[in-house]
């Protein structure tokens, strides 16, 4: 989940007395290697009378350009950036095989293009040292480049200093302390001294705040912070340039914005130019000309979306809960009348990973959870209401129907159903056999004043299942057969082990019949091509299988 900032990032120069600025250039532009999205950009500069031209440098870093045709007694420059502060992961890259352990040397093509990476300064009596200890042989190239880094964190204590320019690696080893850019530059010098091709870095700095606090080591920033910062890039055949921050010992991130880079760090200095004047011989002006320099940054989150880490405070879910409210206040005052489609996914918080909640249509609990799931619903919203459990969409391509469980209510409260236990559980076993839905089909043709006789037993297709058996191997029992899909399998078990001769149920014809303002309950026989009432094969209630295509027409 990504964050969205706004950096801001001025510097002013004062003088006190007119003079005039030399063309000046400034590196305060993302590079276009940066990883981090920048949406967008805006550089403001004064005195506003100025020639400003955009270029790229031989490292490819954007330039501003300007030239000043009047004196001025002031020169400042102004930086405002969005940026989405999505998390990068930093090894996320690959090397070539042939670097995938150090030493390496780079291939002739490589070494020519990183000529300018590869050059070392004169190196002193400490650095010669610090090199030598940190050579290695067959070793893991990122491994090596993770050690060289953190060794140098731990070597160098970091300070903020103010002084122009860059330490040489011999004044920061002796001192033990260096700002960014020193520590940056001492990371280069090593890096090639060891053969690596290396690069300055200049660029921002952001940090955030964490949501939560580490559960060990420091939790990093108190509030959130941006600053002008140094790091070094280190170019590994295959993955290209990788940064490496020897202040904090990590790895560049999200949070560090190059602006520029090059091969010493003059070339990447944020803003460089000089100004002249001529003094007046009639005037009280001193010999010298007094300038000032100030510098602020900030940043500033512009739109954060709840996380995990973070999510909506109750304030938020209040104002959230407000709008809704308002919102159906005016739907209701302009009569809307809204539905709502598609359906919505429910998974079972035990055994979550199984097939039935990930893959297939059916499953041993699919249904219980989902008719616990239908009754808690009910409670909540529709006392009272009528529960029915039926047949639901049949897929192509798949065997059985899905089951689809309903609940009706109606809108002006009256209940439906008053009753909940004489609702029967899915698969409880009531004990009941033939002589009950007997008992019950002749007891309901009583109440409706039909004649019991129009009753009509069922039974499974007798002449299908024979006809199943006989195609089955003659070793097979067809209480265990193998037949290659189970619901087939479950099936033909299923109806040898109860019999053939079994009654599965009973079926009433029935119609409704209206004259005048009375109505009454009509009942018939129905004229079977077969002797009985045999149902269409399947697991379906009888209901959906009986031959209704086999009767006769009207």
């Amino acid at each position: 989940m990504s964050i969205r900032i706004a950096l801001n990032h001025k510097t002013k120069y004062t003088y006190d007395r007119l003079v005039t600025l030399q063309p000046h250039v400034v590196r305060l532009r993302p590079a276009p290697h940066c990883r981090t999205p920048i949406l967008s950009y805006s550089l403001r500069v004064e005195p506003h009378l100025q020639f400003l031209n955009w270029q790229q440098d031989p490292y490819s870093n954007y330039l501003a350009r300007l030239v000043f045709p009047e004196p001025a007694r002031e020169f400042s420059v102004e930086v405002d950036l969005v940026a989405e502060m999505t998390v990068i992961d930093p090894f996320d890259f690959f090397i070539e095989s042939y670097a995938e352990r150090s030493p390496f040397i780079y291939d002739p093509g490589l070494t020519r293009e990183l000529a300018p990476y590869l050059e070392t300064a004169p190196a002193g009596p400490k650095l010669v040292e610090l090199v030598e200890s940190l050579r290695r042989s067959d070793v893991r190239t990122v491994d090596y480049l993770v050690d060289i880094n953190t060794h140098l964190q731990k070597r160098v204590d970091y300070l903020i200093r103010m002084e122009p320019g860059v330490q040489s690696c011999e004044e920061t080893l002796t001192k033990g302390s260096g700002s960014c850019r020193d520590s940056a530059w001492l990371l280069v010098q090593v890096l090639r001294h060891l053969g690596l091709a290396a690069r300055f870095v200049s660029g921002y700095l952001i940090q955030l705040v964490a949501d939560v606090p580490a559960l060990d080591g420091p939790s990093g920033p108190t509030h959130d912070f941006t600053d002008l910062h140094a790091w070094a890039e280190v170019y590994a055949p295959g993955a290209g340039w990788i940064g490496l921050d020897p202040t904090s010992g990590l790895l560049a991130g999200e949070g560090h914005i190059p602006l520029a880079c090059a091969a010493e760090p003059t070339n990447a200095a944020a803003v460089t130019g000089s100004f002249v004047w001529t003094r007046d011989p009639a005037s009280e002006e001193s010999e010298e000309c007094h300038e000032e320099f100030e510098f602020a940054m900030s940043v500033a989150r512009v739109q954060e979306l709840p996380r995990v880490t973070k999510p909506y405070s109750d304030a938020q879910w209040s104002a959230i809960d407000t709008l809704g409210e308002r919102v159906d206040q005016r739907l209701r005052e302009l009569e809307v009348r809204l539905t709502m489609g598609g359906e919505p996914t429910f998974v079972s918080i035990d055994d979550r990973d199984s097939p039935e909640w990930n893959t297939t249509a059916l499953g041993a609990g699919k249904r219980q959870q989902a008719d616990i799931l239908l009754k808690r619903l009910q409670q909540q919203f529709a006392p009272g209401s009528l529960l029915h459990y039926g047949q639901g969409k049949w897929y192509p391509g798949e065997q059985l129907p899905r089951w689809a469980f309903g609940c009706y209510w109606r809108t002006d409260g009256v209940p439906l159903w008053e009753d909940i236990t004489l609702v029967a559980d899915l698969d409880a076993n009531y004990g009941v056999g033939p002589e009950d839905a007997q008992r019950f089909i002749a007891s309901l043709a009583r109440r409706l004043r039909v004649n019991t006789e129009f009753a009509i037993p069922s039974y499974e297709d007798v002449w299908y299942y024979l006809w199943r058996e006989r195609r089955l191997p003659t070793n097979v029992d067809p209480l265990e057969s193998k037949l290659d899909i189970e619901e087939d399998r479950l099936r033909l078990a299923k109806i040898f082990e109860q019999g053939l001769d079994r009654v599965v149920g009973y079926a009433l014809p029935l119609r409704r019949q209206t004259s005048g303002d009375a109505s009454r309950w009509e009942s018939g026989p129905w004229s079977l091509r077969q002797e009985h009432l045999f149902l269409i094969p399947g697991d379906s209630p009888m209901g959906y299988r009986l031959p209704l295509d086999s009767l006769p027409w009207e």
